[in-house]
């Protein structure tokens, strides 16, 4: 039988509930990967008949987390950016998406001047998830078509986020959950 999403979000607040912290998120990291391989799941969540866009799929009412699928609108590319005092993982469904993660190198942690360094690149294929912990900076590219489901910590639509312009070298505020422009 095919692990659902109901199993996948009960597996999720027993591990984030047991484990706070970068274990637990590393379990849920791996429980994605999991999810991901329910082909009926991916077809339902990010397949091509779901809602174009960002859909909650999932919201734990104790711990907070969230289950999005993302059924992109287009080819990609983002800013590197953090989730702020949150944590996301991604898991790719559909095509790919390319991931970068950045350092910052000013030894900043809010808005202003910021200079960062690309110190890791790589691609998620369907059935991998990467696991971004709360303050680390990442990019993503992805193709059109890209879909992928991603958990974060928290709605981000209600968390303090920086995205990085990295010709104008400033980190600058975002309060929606878009990292884009």
């Amino acid at each position: 039988m095919a692990y659902t999403l109901e199993e996948f979000c009960r597996d999720a607040h027993q591990a984030l509930k047991s484990t706070p912290g970068r274990d637990g998120r590393e379990t849920v990291r791996v429980l994605l990967e999991k999810l991901l391989t329910n082909k009926a799941f991916v077809e339902k969540a990010v397949g091509p008949d779901a809602p174009k866009g960002r859909t909650t799929l999932y919201e734990d009412k104790e711990l907070g987390f969230v289950v999005l699928g993302h059924v992109n609108n287009g080819a990609h590319k983002s800013p590197p950016h953090d989730h702020g005092p949150s944590w996301a993982v991604y898991g790719q469904a559909v095509k790919h998406t390319d991931m970068t993660v950045w350092r910052r190198l000013d030894k900043g942690d809010g808005a202003g001047p910021a200079e960062l360094e690309a110190v890791k690149t790589y691609r998620l294929e369907p059935g991998h998830a990467g696991c971004y912990d709360v303050g680390d900076i990442h990019s993503i590219d992805y193709p059109d078509g890209s879909r992928f489901v991603r958990v974060t910590g928290r709605d981000l639509d209600y968390v303090q986020r920086l995205k990085f312009d990295l010709a104008q070298k400033k980190a600058l505020v975002i309060e929606s959950a878009s990292a884009s422009g």
